[in-house]
């Protein structure tokens, strides 16, 4: 039989496939017969999306370390960027990261709260992995006028060769996430009439099929999916005065995926494929701050606001009917957000985590806690988490909250990360190291807001001037 170079070519790849399966399969009978796992078998993993590759916030990489070594995790890199408070997204051998700089002689304003006119440019960055070198940037003009103006809010979505992000003042982009080249864009307020929400556009945009599903805020859009391929609007739904700033989440209720939106009105439960919506659960939150990710335990959905507390609503029935099973004694009044004021968790930023029946978040100010599930009851709170255990009234203290192995990674506002054990016992800490250096003033302290990424038995987080990467590998 004569061979031509493609038949040697596909025999080849086919041949190879095969050895692979059958080292593959060797190393897994290997691993059954002896319960452990070769670390050199072991796959790195992706960081595609706000909270990772499930959007949890659980980091399931292994052969990761169980305490820092002397000196903290060996630096892998710094690239000098520009400010924001997005996180990064890490997809194979790309990095992506937005960020903003302003033009010559424009300032930002010395507190968060002003909203003065500044002009500059947001920028998309992608870096290799390895090394932090900056591959591509693309780059647009955005002015702000919004409050704690430093950048983008939103981490990029990676999926198929495509890029996903959202800008501050709405700017949203499909771009080829090897080039950089824009595919569609969109911008809310013009396109569909958003109004700007004080903080800027800050919900990170999902990815559900063909869909792109994005918090958006116009009349009758507060929601929107878009084809993610063409930008198409597929369908919009809701109203609402503001958008608030809570991300698109995607669970499954009563045994059908459900598309969960939580704005300043109300909770909403939708249809992802078409946007209808299949139940309401009217709640008016103070200032517009419905933020933290909702977390749904069961049939059970938890949400937490920093002046109204939480609520831990039952989603059961066909359709579904709301019950709420616990709120804070502020849900209603929207005040008393203050520790000496609050019963159970005042959330403002970081994602709080469920866990045989309890829940652990960041309250108000600061403080590490522990609530039990079924009442809300408070079990116990910590200070040193987020390093106010000095000076308790630090408001609006933060700590990102990532799970791994059963033990936690948390990222402060001081640049620390930790490596603890939650528990109803206790806040139990491991091991502590500084990573990077807090330098946002806005929030009149220096602070650093952003949601690190973990992937590739790694660590990537940024300030205002430079992204860094740790090594966790054991």
């Amino acid at each position: 039989m004569q061979l031509t170079a493609r038949t040697f070519a596909s025999d080849r790849l086919s041949l190879s496939r095969r050895i692979l399966n059958g080292c593959l399969l060797a190393v897994a009978l290997s691993a059954l017969a002896t319960g452990h796992w070769p670390l050199t078998t072991l796959l790195a993993d992706d960081w595609p999306q706000w909270l990772g590759p499930q959007r949890d916030g659980v980091w399931r990489e292994t052969g990761i370390l169980d305490k820092f070594p002397e000196g903290g995790p060996k630096v892998r890199w710094k690239t000098p960027i520009g400010a924001g408070y997005a996180g990064p997204a890490v997809v194979g051998d790309k990095f992506y990261i937005t960020d903003r700089i302003l033009d010559e002689g424009a300032k930002n304003p010395q507190s968060g709260f002003g909203k003065n006119v500044v002009n500059g440019k947001e920028r998309v960055l992608c870096l290799d992995e390895a090394t932090g070198k900056i591959l591509w940037k693309h780059e647009y003009k955005a002015t702000y006028e919004i409050s704690y103006p430093s950048g983008p809010r939103c981490t990029p979505v990676v999926q198929d060769g495509k890029l996903y992000t959202l800008g501050a003042i709405g700017d949203l982009l499909c771009l080829d996430a090897a080039t950089g080249k824009v595919l569609w864009s969109k911008n809310f307020p013009k396109d569909h009439g958003a109004i700007m929400p004080v903080w800027g556009f800050a919900g990170h945009p999902l990815l559900d099929g063909d869909k792109l599903i994005c918090l958006v805020g116009g009349p009758n859009a507060l929601v929107v999916a878009y084809h993610k391929d063409t930008g198409k609007e597929l369908w919009k739904a809701l109203d609402a005065k503001e958008p608030g700033y809570c991300p698109p989440t995607l669970f499954t209720i009563g045994g059908k995926k459900q598309l969960v939106i939580w704005h300043p009105e109300a909770v909403a439960g939708l249809d992802p494929e078409t946007g209808k919506p299949l139940w309401t659960h009217p709640w008016r939150v103070q200032s517009g701050l419905t933020v933290p990710t909702p977390r749904l335990d069961g049939d059970r959905l938890l949400l937490s606001s920093f002046y109204n507390g939480s609520k831990l609503l039952e989603l059961k029935g066909a359709p579904v009917t709301p019950k709420v099973l616990w709120e804070s004694k502020s849900a209603k009044s929207g005040k008393g957000e203050t520790p000496n004021k609050t019963d159970n968790l005042h959330a403002i930023m970081p994602t709080p985590f469920i866990r045989d029946g309890h829940i652990y978040g960041i309250c108000s100010y600061g403080e590490l806690r522990c609530l039990k599930t079924d009442t809300g009851e408070r079990v116990w709170m910590d200070l040193r988490a987020t390093g106010t255990q000095k000076t308790p009234s630090e408001r609006w203290g933060n700590a990102f909250l990532i799970e791994h192995e059963g033990k936690f990674f948390i990222f402060n506002e001081k640049g620390d990360l930790i490596i603890a054990k939650l528990s109803p016992k206790g806040y139990e800490e491991i091991s502590r190291a500084h990573i990077l250096e807090p330098d946002n003033r806005m929030a009149g302290r220096l602070v650093n807001w952003s949601h690190p990424a973990f992937a590739n038995k790694s660590m990537f987080a940024r300030n205002d001037n430079e992204i860094v990467s740790v090594s966790l590998s054991k």
